[in-house]
């Protein structure tokens, strides 16, 4: 990780999982599953970036760049494009969805994190091993 815009988006990243964490511990799904994604949002932008030089410019953007990007790096885990996925599903259900189907269960944010953890964590290894 030679650019410094890499290192603060896997900053960030670490910041967005330390959050998910407290308000996870305060039984505040909603908010968990929220940070959950942008932790893992973040470090995708960190892969991106050190992959083409610019970020992508929105959540959609960020996904398809990053499995296209994933798609020629084997070291990346396959779930990870998955989850970016997810993860944006439960923040949307989080930040909009209304009624029965309109929250976030505390079990769901915590496999969250924990998945955001895994994508953090493989990310700022796969990046710090080409330099």
């Amino acid at each position: 990780m030679t650019q410094s815009e890499t290192v603060a988006y896997l900053a960030k990243a670490q910041q967005a999982l330390k959050e998910a964490r407290i308000v996870a511990d305060n039984d505040l799904a909603e908010a968990a599953g929220r940070a959950a994604d942008l932790a893992a949002y973040h470090a995708a932008q960190a892969f991106i970036f050190e992959r083409g030089g610019k970020a992508a410019k929105s959540h959609n953007g960020v996904r398809s760049e990053f499995a296209r990007l994933a798609r020629d790096e084997p070291r990346i885990d396959r779930r990870f494009v998955t989850f970016l996925a997810r993860a944006y599903n439960l923040k949307a259900t989080a930040d909009y969805a209304i009624g029965a189907d309109g929250c976030v269960s505390l079990s769901e944010a915590e496999q969250a994190i924990e998945s955001a953890v895994e994508f953090v964590d493989g990310v700022s290894r796969l990046l710090a091993s080409e330099n």
